[in-house]
């Protein structure tokens, strides 16, 4: 019995030690910024034409205007994100890099399965959130589209991530037209998807036009939506349902676990002092 009972009480001191580093590590996240440092032209796709927008420029181009149209801020919030999200190499660097995997201080549970997990998309986390992408502020197009659906979603305008094999975007429906919003390269098509599936050539022009020069990316979108289709997705919480809802289970997790991990085992020996 005894030693069952040193057993136990090791234990719970251990779950005591443990609950307290969590808090913190979590404690410490706070006074820490997510925005990883290093963003020169060197390492972004686009060069010197990437990140036009600082973070603060950022986070004011997403409010919408005093009576802004649906139309008008869809088409700004695209070109917004666009320059505003940093268009890392997503598979050139150590995740660790540029906070691909997510930074322990941030989250420890999407931390730890992006570190004992095999699963590609916790090791180079996309976030569900877009306020957290935004704090993150690097991205490739379905962290961009992502984004842009739930910034659209919270101004009740009505969307759909649309995916292509090899690229994401979002389709936005407006009381009197459709609009194709690529946030990635900054590019919106004045016409929905199923017009640009019929007339490819169109989309490639579209952005050649709008960006000002060819083949970045344009001719393999209107390739595969001409030869592979498309699917449509209802927000991002029907893109990537399972992260969509463990994400905000981890965020809500990050304190409750150590909290537990602390209160239960003092409970617990406190318990087991009192006289019967």
């Amino acid at each position: 019995m005894k030693r069952v009972a040193l057993v136990v009480n090791s234990f719970l001191v251990a779950s005591v030690i443990v609950g307290c580093v969590l808090m913190a590590i979590n404690l410490y996240g706070l006074n820490r910024d997510i925005r990883p440092e290093g963003l020169t032209p060197e390492v972004l796709r686009f060069g010197e034409q990437d990140l036009t927008l600082s973070p603060i420029e950022l986070n004011q181009a997403i409010v919408r205007r005093t009576d802004e149209s649906d139309e008008a801020y869809a088409r700004r919030l695209t070109l917004a994100l666009a320059n505003g999200i940093a268009h890392v190499e997503w598979l050139m660097y150590d995740p660790d890099t540029f906070h691909q995997r997510v930074p322990v201080w941030e989250n420890f549970i999407l931390y730890l399965m992006g570190v004992v997990t095999s699963i590609p998309e916790y090791e180079r986390y996309h976030f569900s959130d877009p306020y957290r992408s935004l704090a993150r502020g690097i991205g490739i197009c379905g962290d961009a589209s992502m984004t842009l659906s739930g910034l659209l979603d919270e101004q009740g305008i009505p969307n759909t991530i649309i995916t292509v094999p090899g690229h994401v975007m979002v389709e936005a429906q407006l009381p009197d037209k459709t609009l194709l919003l690529d946030a990635d390269f900054g590019v919106v098509l004045e016409h929905g998807v199923a017009y640009y599936q019929q007339q490819p050539e169109a989309l490639a022009l579209a952005y050649q036009a709008q960006l000002g020069r060819v083949n970045d990316g344009e001719l393999m979108i209107a390739n595969e939506l001409k030869n592979v289709g498309y699917q449509v997705w209802n927000g991002t919480s029907h893109f990537i349902t399972k992260k969509y809802y463990f994400e905000k289970f981890a965020y809500v997790a990050k304190w409750l676990f150590p909290v537990l991990m602390v209160l239960i085992p003092l409970w617990w020996m406190r318990r087991r002092t009192q006289p019967k």
